[in-house]
């Protein structure tokens, strides 16, 4: 089966420059440890919960003020829409991944799946991670 199949579309998507606390309420919103982080529609980096604790809490950065892009992380382990799911499965087990965000083949950003949801959950179920 191809990803663009399970995948849930249209991803929510922080842009670079808002604020942590910005990001981590959107986080929570979406009850996701995980935010792409994009400028229209392409990829510039990823957000953890991690990056948040790690990267700025740890270091005495103000959530108010530091931007997202000051610690998101850059490299951006990804899958494309026509791949299928037994290679992204492969990708995400090879990074200890729970999910990975989805490109079409102009390296445009389409969607984001998780391969531990049971087949069918990204259709299932409203999909709560629309447009930002």
């Amino acid at each position: 089966m191809q990803i663009k199949e399970i995948m849930t579309r249209n991803p929510v998507v922080a842009r670079p420059d808002a604020t942590l606390r910005e990001a981590a309420r959107t986080m929570r919103e979406l009850d996701s440890g995980v935010l792409p982080i994009g400028e229209d529609d392409r990829l510039l980096g990823m957000l953890t919960a991690r990056d948040i604790t790690v990267r700025a809490t740890a270091e005495g950065r103000d959530p108010n003020s530091t931007a997202v892009r000051e610690v998101m992380s850059s490299e951006v382990v990804s899958c494309f829409e026509d791949e299928d799911e037994r290679d992204a499965a492969a990708k995400m087990e090879e990074h200890q991944l729970r999910r990975l965000v989805v490109l079409d083949r102009n390296e445009r950003l389409v969607g984001i799946v998780s391969l531990g949801e049971p087949r069918g959950a990204h259709g299932g179920r409203p999909d709560r991670r629309g447009s930002h």
